[in-house]
């Protein structure tokens, strides 16, 4: 309740309306407002980074002592925003979690309401089936799996493997539109084709296949967004820059989005995902803008101003940018970093709002 230290005092007749008003379950607008429709936006989220030297370290030690399995089902640690205290949320929106699989083992399939992508930091080995389709995973790819599609992993291989897992289980949970199924206990096929059957229909650049000319998805059909592809987009668009065309975000910023290949919108419909790189030396603008994202850095050094503290990064960091934050960065050598957010959501409630400091 938002209390004005300048107002009369409260008489007794007032003090018995407010208290029949809680009786009935009434909570009146004057007493609320500055919370409920304040200024600007005031998120309990707060800017944070979780450093890949603490991550991994930890996600090896799961490995060793924590099975994974059946009911689990993921090796899975999130991350905790600070200002979110107990809930395993990078924002009030985002789910970001370090996800580990050893050498054999399998994480069951099962599916859910939500979307989920997995961004590989490094390292390769792991096969995700995505409804029977095993798709690789391999440094700098992205990987998608849109809600309620079956999906298991498995490592033939003899190396552990980790990467970035990124759902929008909080936006789910709070608008209460989550559902959950078992599927088998491993994974439907355990072929490791070097390309999944989704990308050699859909993973043509510019090229729809006619039979699927009438069934536009609202999750992107393409199962990996591989890194030759993102890496020789953004080499392009700096080239671009430096024999004077247009192309990049703005001096020294490419950035790529992925989309789904059928209606060009993003990848996936709540989650937006992107690809920036920074070239050395060079520095963003300071922006701000409606919704949350958290960012991890692919590979180079540098650092990140959040709402005008500035903090070191290096590679795997992972950083929580909550709602109408201001986040500059600066590349101390050439500056890759994996970006989503909730960006969607918020252009479809016509929510979206940015500024430029």
């Amino acid at each position: 309740m938002t209390t004005d230290t300048t107002a009369a005092p409260v008489t007794a007749d007032e003090k018995q309306l407010y208290d029949d008003f809680a009786h009935h379950g009434l909570i009146p607008l004057w007493t609320q407002r500055e919370d409920l429709m304040p200024l600007r936006p005031t998120p309990k989220a707060v800017p944070h980074i979780w450093h890949w030297g603490d991550l991994y370290p930890l996600a090896a030690r799961a490995g060793e002592l924590v099975p994974v399995g059946r009911g689990g089902e993921r090796r899975a640690i999130a991350v905790s925003n600070p200002g979110l205290p107990g809930l395993p949320y990078a924002t009030p929106t985002l789910w970001a979690a370090i996800q580990y699989l050893g050498p054999g083992e399998v994480a069951p399939a099962h599916r859910h309401s939500q979307n989920a992508f997995r961004f590989v930091l490094e390292g390769e080995g792991v096969w995700t089936v995505v409804d029977g389709d095993p798709v690789a995973m391999r440094r700098g790819d992205l990987l998608l799996t849109p809600g309620w599609r079956f999906h298991g992993h498995h490592n033939p291989h003899p190396r552990p493997m980790a990467w970035l897992d990124g759902l929008d289980i909080p936006l789910v949970h709070a608008i209460d539109a989550g559902f959950f199924e078992f599927g088998e206990d491993g994974v439907e096929e355990r072929p490791t084709p070097h390309r999944s059957r989704a990308e050699r229909l859909w993973g043509q650049p510019g090229l729809r296949p006619v039979s699927a000319t009438a069934h536009d998805t609202p999750d992107s059909p393409l199962a990996a967004y591989r890194w030759e592809h993102t890496d020789a987009a953004l080499t392009a668009q700096l080239e671009l820059a430096a024999e004077g065309h247009p192309g990049v975000v703005e001096p020294g910023h490419a950035a790529v989005r992925f989309t789904n290949p059928t209606t060009g919108s993003d990848a996936l419909t709540t989650l937006r995902t992107e690809m920036h790189r920074i070239a050395g030396g060079q520095r963003t603008a300071a922006v701000r803008e409606t919704g949350s994202s958290v960012w991890q850095v692919f590979d180079g050094t540098g650092a990140i101003t959040l709402d005008g503290t500035r903090r070191d990064l290096a590679r795997g960091d992972l950083i929580a940018a909550p709602s109408w934050c201001e986040v500059t960065i600066e590349a101390h050598s050439d500056l890759d970093l994996f970006r989503f957010g909730d960006a969607p959501v918020f252009e479809r409630l016509n929510l979206a709002r940015r500024e430029y400091a």
